[in-house]
């Protein structure tokens, strides 16, 4: 049975509050000022550095805007490294919002794929309901970002530029969900009526039909092909001529992104295992996404020699915890809220995991570490949020907030140890739908 608060309960609360000092004297604060600012530790703010002992970044910070396009920024981000010093520029931007049409074409596809194979299940399926809840949100994963790039190749941002809705997709992502859940409708109405499989499929094509009509109206027609050509930073001209979407990716990007994989530290679940998540796609028919688990530990040791070897490192992470925008530092005590509350919290990683206090949030690129005496002591981090916040657009992560928010990075084979290694080839345990390790992929604008 349950038990509802007394009025004595009640008036011990009033009484111990009253008799607290600290407590009134941190209630007369936060009532005139924003918790933040008064919790900021000064300690960590003076301790605050923004030089590495390895730094990779010569160009500028992009911005995605109001978009959750994150993961495709810091993709493309990673790539543009080897594309700036093919084409000896300063700086080069490939176009997201190019991939983010096509994700957005594939990923309803892919939902309505959903939607047909698990029909006879009720609208209060969890999965389903789950589904129906975000059919065609911004966000993604490195698997996700790679499944469209083989299938629809790179462009430059002259040739596929930014679109108002690219920019800021609240109202497109509305329209896109209100058909996407009313063509659900239709397709479980007509299996449910034993409609023929070709009168569904017919149905869905229109649908589909309908969806590439209102993309191409809020972020343009996706060229076939472009015309190719730049000034490098010596000032010599060159042109490549008409380039297909494929051939530029071909040309123009130099990582062996083939060959890469995804490394989570989720300590929920065992580790040297693989992991994937249900119905976490976009391409239907395209590889899975696949995380393998290892430590945390591990994971930094991995950043890191690619960061001395001269490679950004994509990631994943829970970005507003613990986190000054203005500053653009992260430290896992930044800001000292229990000391100022008198409350403790007390959860640690993994129940914080079990207990949604923390998931993915957000995807960057990791350009830095400073290493003292073999020891990390911070991360520079490549953010998509434009120059007008961090320095100019660069963070500065300290490694003990890595430990705590930090979950995920994407890393070429070459770099795993021989437990990773084998640890690939065991048969990927299938969380669900729900599970914060595919929250990345629900991320919406900011």
């Amino acid at each position: 049975m349950s038990q509802d608060i007394s009025s004595k309960q009640i008036e011990y609360y009033r009484a111990a509050f009253a008799d607290d000092p600290r407590a009134r004297v941190a209630q007369n604060a936060v009532c005139g000022r924003d918790v933040k600012s008064l919790s900021l530790s000064r300690a960590h703010v003076q301790q605050m550095d923004d030089t590495f002992s390895t730094r990779l970044d010569q160009w500028s910070a992009t911005h995605q805007k109001r978009s959750g396009r994150c993961w495709l920024f810091a993709a493309l981000n990673l790539f543009r490294v080897g594309a700036m010093q093919k084409l000896n520029v300063k700086n080069f931007e490939f176009s997201q919002a190019h991939i983010h049409f096509w994700d957005k074409l594939e990923r309803s596809n892919h939902f309505l794929e959903v939607m047909i194979e698990r029909a006879e299940l009720s609208s209060d399926d969890r999965t389903t309901h789950f589904m129906l809840g975000d059919p065609i949100g911004d966000g993604g994963q490195w698997n996700m970002a790679m499944n469209l790039i083989r299938k629809h190749g790179l462009v430059p941002k002259s040739a596929y530029p930014e679109s108002h809705s690219s920019s800021e997709t609240r109202f497109m992502n509305a329209t896109l969900k209100e058909i996407l859940r009313t063509a659900a409708y239709e397709l479980r109405t007509k299996a449910a009526s034993g409609a023929s499989e070709s009168d569904i499929r017919a149905h869905k094509e229109a649908r589909m039909a309908d969806i590439w009509r209102v993309l191409c109206i809020h972020l343009g027609t996706p060229p076939e092909q472009f015309d190719w050509q730049w000034r490098d930073k010596d000032k010599e001209f060159h042109r490549a001529g008409t380039m297909t979407p494929q051939e530029f990716l071909a040309e123009y990007v130099t990582e062996d992104w083939e060959n890469y994989v995804c490394l989570v530290d989720d300590p929920r679940n065992d580790y040297y295992r693989t992991y994937t998540v249900d119905c976490l796609q976009n391409v239907a028919g395209g590889p899975p996404v696949v995380y393998l688990n290892i430590p945390v530990g591990e994971m930094k040791d991995i950043t890191r020699r690619l960061l001395e070897d001269g490679i950004p490192v994509w990631m994943g992470c829970d970005v507003g915890q613990q986190m000054d925008r203005k500053l653009g530092l992260w430290d896992a005590k930044l800001f000292e809220t229990q000391e100022l509350y008198g409350v403790r919290y007390g959860m640690d990683k993994a129940a914080r995991l079990h207990h949604r206090q923390t998931m993915m949030t957000h995807a960057m690129l990791f350009t830095g570490v400073d290493v003292v005496d073999g020891t990390t002591r911070r991360w520079r981090v490549e953010n998509s949020w434009g120059e007008d916040n961090g320095v100019k657009g660069y963070y500065t992560m300290n490694d003990s907030w890595f430990d705590e928010y930090m979950f995920e990075i994407a890393a070429p084979r070459t770099y795993l140890t021989g437990r990773m290694l084998e640890a690939l080839a065991t048969e990927p345990v299938v969380l669900p739908a729900w599970d914060p390790m595919g929250s990345l992929a629900r991320s919406e604008a900011l």
